[in-house]
């Protein structure tokens, strides 16, 4: 099953430049019972492996806008590293019901804004600004994405149609390459703190790596459009799932063993 999972999140990532975090961290919280923080260091390990296979095939074909994929890094790899140590501050289990509600409300979001972007041609009209503006406007998604996994697909996206000029399959490719970079940093600090559930991202790999080269491949002859569609739809109910879940989970406070004097 985890195999499956794999091959269908990284074609998507493939085909649309979505899902690395915002699919991936969902589905081992809410179908492979992972606790959050594991399941954030793993998506993120995942989406650095699958990212490295799918950008340089976006690069080949010159789809990576390396000007604005540097203003980009500017803004978003130091807030990724704050994340990232913050979360490593918290306790595992205390963070249990914030990450769920995080990256529930990221996913429904970030799935809301691209779905608005699918539907309607002119639903985020774009409104390109000095490019000197956007470490500044994507520093909140790698934050984001340091802390819950989530966001740099499609947050990322959906900025580079509305502040830049930056084409369809350059937005893909740039917002791919993005992710690679904060996928790095901030698997590379999750890792080394809480180290990696090699078993579950090996299995995901298998299906991962070949799904991924099919999506990117899938991208010549059929429009993502649809498939975003549906995807986003899916991940809208998804993040409702976790939003609730982080209400519905009760709090599990620390007990302290309480002596008992026995009197003879």
């Amino acid at each position: 099953m985890e195999i499956l999972a794999g091959f269908v999140i990284a074609l998507a990532i493939g085909l649309t430049g979505v899902g690395a975090g915002s699919i991936t961290a969902p589905i081992l919280i809410l179908f492979f019972n992972q606790s959050a923080p594991d399941a954030v260091t793993t998506a993120l390990v995942f989406g650095t492996v699958v990212k490295l296979v799918a950008t340089p095939i976006y690069f080949a074909r010159g789809h990576v806008n390396f000007r604005v994929l540097k203003y980009l890094a500017l803004g978003g790899l130091p807030t990724t590293v704050v994340g990232s140590f913050l979360l490593g501050q918290f306790d595992k289990k205390s963070m249990t019901q914030p990450i769920l509600l995080i990256v529930g409300i990221t996913v429904i979001i970030s799935a809301g804004g691209t779905l608005w972007r699918s539907l309607y041609r002119d639903g985020i009209t774009s409104k390109p600004v000095n490019v000197k503006w956007l470490p500044w406007i994507v520093a909140p998604i790698g934050f984001e994405v340091g802390f819950s996994s989530a966001g740099a697909g499609a947050l990322g996206s959906v900025a580079l149609m509305r502040f830049t000029t930056l084409q369809p399959a350059e937005v893909v490719g740039t917002d791919l390459a993005f992710g690679l970079l904060l996928s790095i940093f901030a698997g590379g600090i999750h890792a080394s703190m809480s180290g990696v559930p090699w078993t579950i991202l090996g299995q995901l790999l298998i299906g991962g790596v070949p799904g991924v080269v099919l999506g990117t491949q899938l991208t010549k002859i059929l429009a993502p459009r649809k498939m975003r569609l549906a995807l986003c739809a899916w991940l809208i109910y998804i993040g409702g799932q976790m939003s609730w879940r982080a209400f519905d989970t009760p709090a599990k406070p620390d007990v302290k063993p309480v002596a008992v004097l026995k009197s003879n």
